[in-house]
């Protein structure tokens, strides 16, 4: 069923719009990209990925750095990236980010 993602911007209790996003599927011993996209005004890239190929390792790598700099933040974190387990790909795979200018978080979604 596919790979989605969203941000938060939890400083500002809104989405993220315009920030680079990539997903990479670790194949061997290197990473091979295989989704990318630009949030959207509510946030999200979705699909990342419509079908998932196999289970394994992916991860999704977003550029924040861009983003900040447009709210006028000043920002510790310049790029955020997840690491996760695809066990079944009939599966639909939701990874938001939770986004404030000195942290974030992440869990699976819906």
């Amino acid at each position: 069923m596919g790979i989605s993602t969203h941000i938060l911007d939890t400083t500002k209790g809104k989405p993220a719009p315009g920030v680079t996003v990539w997903l990479e599927l670790l194949d061997g011993a290197t990473w091979r990209r295989v989704g990318e996209g630009v949030t959207n005004e509510d946030g999200r890239v979705k699909p990342l990925l419509g079908t998932i190929p196999r289970a394994g390792t992916y991860r999704i790598h977003f550029e924040v750095a861009d983003y900040f700099r447009q709210q006028h933040q000043d920002a510790f974190f310049p790029s955020v990236t997840i690491a996760f387990t695809v066990r079944a790909v009939e599966e639909h795979y939701h990874v938001p980010l939770l986004l404030n200018p000195f942290g974030y978080s992440t869990y699976r979604g819906s």
